[in-house]
């Protein structure tokens, strides 16, 4: 083998590297996202570093751990009337932009579109915002250590008596 095809190959395996590490990032940010949808609190958990993650969801709270806001997504997602959901939400995450820094750590920013019906308040909340994340390698899986949520726009509007929302 050459040094020109050493050096090429080499390249090759970085680039490829990247891909891998970009696509890895971003079944992660996914998986917590089906989470968030699909009212799974140790799902939402699992997707961030075991301590010391700075997580800033604006209103929602603050936190420099995940089992805070752990707890506080469960105390909302979790809501129940007559045995159903009463709180509805689809995160739509897009326009990811993530910058590897390193073997094992790197920066993202996603565009979030997000939907939710409160069944409580009866209101149908449309808005959207941007995700400042940071990612760590922990335990040979990425995983988020830095979140935070910086809102864009929102409309709320009511929802009105012959609205029918079906809930399974």
């Amino acid at each position: 083998m050459t040094q020109d095809t050493t050096a090429e190959l080499e390249q090759l395996r970085q680039r490829l590297a990247r891909i891998e590490t970009t696509e890895a990032i971003k079944a992660l940010k996914h998986r917590y996202w089906r989470a968030c949808d699909g009212k799974n609190p140790q799902g939402f958990r699992d997707c961030f570093i075991a301590k010391g993650a700075s997580i800033d969801f604006g209103a929602l709270g603050r936190f420099d751990d995940a089992d805070p806001i752990a707890e506080v997504f469960e105390s909302i997602a979790l809501q129940k009337v007559d045995g159903k959901p009463v709180i509805l939400d689809m995160h739509h995450g897009v326009l990811p932009d993530i910058t590897i820094t390193s073997d094992t750590t790197a920066t993202g920013v996603w565009t979030l579109r997000f939907r939710q019906v409160n069944l409580i308040n009866n209101t149908e909340t449309v808005s959207t915002g941007e995700y400042d994340d940071e990612y760590v390698i922990e335990d040979g899986v990425w995983k988020m250590s830095k979140c935070h949520f910086h809102p864009g726009w929102s409309i709320t509007r009511p929802i009105t008596a012959d609205t029918v929302v079906a809930v399974d």
